[in-house]
């Protein structure tokens, strides 16, 4: 065996041991929530003995699930993409517009990065409550609709674009909106996809947000509705509380897959060209 060999055979036993790790969880939670409560109490780490579908059943007779998945995808989509649009439109001010004191708005952006979030929760809440928008969806909603982080992954993605095609744009007479939705957003869709993936699982998994601010049923989301499950005794609503998480997972899997290619090039930097 020479040394090329050895070398692949080491970097593929690497690739499926750390691939056997990522997957494992998945395959824990999805075992378990075709098993019984005490089973799943006792044996968490076994196959099930018999496929039970309880767990799937009892969420859906508990919960209103079709109301719930609309609320958290309807949220989750809304955040999305008011996210990824307007902290786009930030990082292009920022960089490709003469935009008074720009490198001032940029270090106060970031700065914010560094204060803990929990210190805005009261705050935050007496506006909401204030300006009359708890128990509504504007209050899940239009807080999430801009992020820090993503206008300085954004600013760093907008800075690989070439100016030619702006100042080419510009003499042929097209407006700043024009040449933001027509050439930038194009040339951007790696870095979109990578915002919005962490967008979406961002507000598909809040769980602080309705908590906090959510007092109707008819507004409950996924989160939430896992929470309902919780209790004191050990293996009441343990069938629920993993089918439930499942259900949860997939939507997430599902959307990373979907875009995993623009995410990968994004961060190989082969986005932009």
């Amino acid at each position: 065996m020479n040394s090329q060999v050895r070398k692949n055979t080491l970097i593929y036993g690497a690739l499926i041991i750390t691939s056997l790790i990522v997957i494992y969880p998945f395959f824990y939670m999805i075992m378990n929530s075709f098993k019984a409560g005490p089973e799943i109490l006792h044996s968490p780490n076994s196959l099930p003995t018999s496929i039970s579908f309880r767990g799937y059943l009892e969420v859906f007779e508990t919960v209103n699930l079709g109301r719930v998945f609309f609320n958290t995808i309807f949220i989750s989509v809304s955040v999305t993409v008011l996210n990824t649009l307007f902290s786009c439109m930030v990082a292009y001010a920022i960089v490709k517009t003469n935009l008074p004191g720009r490198e001032f708005w940029l270090k106060v952006i970031l700065g914010s990065m560094m204060i803990p979030a929990v210190l805005f929760t009261i705050p935050t809440y007496i506006m909401m409550y204030e300006w009359n928008w708890i128990n509504t969806y504007r209050v899940l909603i239009i807080p999430g609709a801009i992020s820090a982080y993503n206008i300085f992954l954004l600013v760093q993605f907008m800075k690989q674009i070439d100016n030619a095609y702006l100042e080419a744009a510009r003499i042929d007479g097209a407006s700043e909106f024009r040449i933001f939705f027509k050439v930038v957003l194009p040339m951007l869709r790696p870095a979109l996809a990578t915002v919005g993936i962490l967008t979406f699982m961002g507000a598909w998994n809040d769980f602080m947000g309705p908590l906090l601010y959510v007092r109707d049923e008819s507004l409950m989301t996924l989160q939430l509705a896992l929470y309902n499950f919780k209790t004191e005794v050990p293996s009441t609503n343990l069938e629920q509380l993993w089918a439930m998480t499942t259900m949860i997972a997939f939507p997430v899997v599902i959307v990373f897959f979907c875009l995993q290619k623009n995410f990968i090039k994004a961060f190989t930097g082969v986005g932009v060209k």
